[in-house]
């Protein structure tokens, strides 16, 4: 039997294609791994409740998500890091301010606090999510917020990025941020749960795409950039694979040798 590996798995773009549908092949290929003994992590900035169906789908139950804030192997949760909650108020005041909805997501729900703005709708659709959203923009308040979402233009976040040092601002849509803390990122996540099975670097693999992938991808000394990948992802990765729908995971896992 070859010797175990780890491997790390973006969502959106990578898992998935932009009709939130998983290839057959890649399908094919994460079973495969499994059969041989390695160990399957979905690495996302997603919230656990929306992509419970992409985990039953693919039978994976290990996960790196809100960004590497929070990660969970089975059943067990191995690292939490939420965000600060006094910072958190200021960015909310700020955010109401200057007119820019917000976002707060804890492992259980979202409070908007404004459910009806087009930026929004169009970034989230909200009516695919797998809980309903509730109206409060002040829904961090007594609750572990792992991760926020502001939603305004690219040219707008270095204002907020100057005055918020809590927190990292990453744009994984041209109308809108995750708002992680300072530090954080999914690498984080990776490392503790590599260091939690104890495997070495080199036997350490990670699939990505976007922005939000970059830390990752450059942690990992075997990454795996898809084909459609932003071209600052690509080139901090040392493999560039084929686009998520011509069968990109698929063909990925068996130029770096792992199938």
């Amino acid at each position: 039997m070859a010797e175990r590996k780890l491997i790390f798995f973006d969502i959106d773009g990578t898992l998935v294609d932009s009709d939130g549908i998983i290839p057959t092949s890649t399908k094919e290929g994460i079973a495969q791994l499994k059969e041989l003994g390695h160990d399957v992590v979905i690495a996302t900035g997603r919230a656990p409740f929306m992509f419970d169906d992409i985990r039953n789908e693919l039978d994976i139950h290990s996960y790196v998500c809100f960004n590497g804030q929070l990660a969970v192997f089975g059943d067990q949760i191995i690292h939490k890091n939420p965000l600060n909650q006094e910072a958190l108020k200021r960015l909310t005041a700020a955010a109401e301010e200057n007119g820019h909805p917000i976002v707060h997501v804890d492992p259980f729900g979202i409070g908007v606090s404004d459910p009806h703005h087009h930026d929004l709708i169009e970034c989230m659709q909200p009516d695919k999510l797998a809980v309903p959203i509730i109206h409060d923009a002040h829904y961090y308040q007594g609750r572990d917020i792992i991760q926020s979402m502001l939603f305004l233009r690219e040219h707008e976040t270095a204002s907020y990025a100057a005055r918020f040092t809590d927190f990292r601002f990453t744009h994984w849509h041209p109308l809108a941020v995750d708002v992680d803390p300072a530090g954080g990122s999914k690498a984080k996540g990776c490392e503790v749960v590599m260091n939690h099975l104890g495997y070495s670097i080199d036997l350490v693999y990670a699939f990505g795409d976007g922005l939000n992938d970059i830390d990752m991808l450059s942690f990992v000394q075997n990454s795996i950039a898809m084909g459609n990948a932003h071209p600052e992802v690509k080139r901090v990765s040392r493999f560039v694979t084929k686009s998520v729908g011509e069968n990109g995971i698929y063909h990925g896992l068996k130029m770096v040798g792992l199938l």
